[in-house]
């Protein structure tokens, strides 16, 4: 009976290290995500061309990125850099003061392109309307701690785990400044059928109606804060593990920060990823606008 009691307890105490149990919290913010806008931005995006070696479509995708920034009446600035020969920039778009701790929430906004161009709505479009959504709603609430909304313009293949990733350039030039980021990599896929193979079945929601806030173990207060935030406005679960590097979160762990990616598990539950077929008409906004809800309440949460 002992050594069940141990087992049993062990068990329990490897599923609450990996999920992450908080405390349920409440929602702070004043505003509250459109879907049609999260939709109308996705369809843009999608149906624009975003290669990284198609640089005057990509350059016209990064001047929507900066207006609609300016739009929403935050502080704009751009990152340009050069990577394999070719001019390209990050959007930045700043709400809050200066000084403190600053948060970061990136997305890429150069869609996979090989053999050819792909619509990439879901991968990472998503992401990127959610950016802007967090724009229109940061400039309406009192920010009391620097946030930057970071748009990175090489993330996909051929630049992909090389310093030449936008995350990359940015995550360099923050030198010393307190930084931790939050990745917004795919997040407009749901379903109601199963979701997780293998083990993690066993761990987490068998639908995939859920959104995942993923990071390594030294980011578990970060993972924690974050999750705690989003669980007002959405269905939310926690992994915390060994480092999954695939986006731009790797940057910020490679250059020493607390780093974690918001996704809906990508080609786990999407079958459309890197595909013609990943195109705005196949991604729930309902569901997609309370997860920016929660990114927002996790935000003005944050101290």
């Amino acid at each position: 009976m002992r050594v069940i009691v141990v087992i049993l307890a062990i068990v329990i105490l490897v599923v609450a290290a990996i999920r992450q149990p908080t405390l349920p919290s409440h929602y702070v913010a004043h505003s509250h995500t459109s879907a049609q806008r999260l939709m109308r931005d996705v369809v843009t995006l999608s149906t624009t061309s975003r290669c990284a070696d198609d640089t005057p479509s990509l350059d016209r995708v990064a001047t929507f990125i900066e207006n609609e920034f300016r739009r929403s009446g935050a502080r704009v600035t751009l990152q340009p850099y050069v990577a394999r020969k070719h001019s390209y920039r990050n959007v930045v778009a700043s709400f809050g003061p200066d000084d403190g701790q600053l948060t970061i929430v990136g997305a890429h906004y150069d869609a996979f392109c090989e053999p050819r161009p792909f619509p990439g709505a879901d991968d990472n479009a998503s992401g990127v309307a959610a950016l802007l959504e967090l724009a229109r709603m940061l400039s309406r609430e009192h920010v009391t701690h620097p946030i930057a909304l970071v748009a990175y313009s090489t993330e996909e293949p051929p630049f992909f785990a090389s310093a030449e990733m936008g995350s990359a350039v940015h995550a360099r030039s923050l030198g010393s400044k307190p930084a931790r980021a939050i990745v917004l990599e795919m997040i407009g896929c749901f379903t109601d059928d199963a979701s997780l193979p293998g083990l993690l079945q066993f761990l987490y929601p068998k639908r995939g109606d859920f959104i995942v806030v993923e990071g390594r173990w030294r980011d578990v207060m970060l993972t924690r804060e974050v999750k705690r935030g989003m669980s007002a406005a959405t269905r939310v679960v926690s992994f915390t593990g060994p480092a999954v590097d695939a986006s731009d979160q790797r940057n910020y762990w490679l250059a020493g920060r607390e780093a974690v990616m918001i996704t809906d598990t990508a080609y786990i539950r999407n079958p459309r990823y890197h595909s013609a077929r990943d195109t705005a008409d196949t991604l729930d906004y309902k569901r997609m606008s309370t997860v920016v809800d929660g990114v927002l309440n996790a935000l003005l949460l944050a101290h």
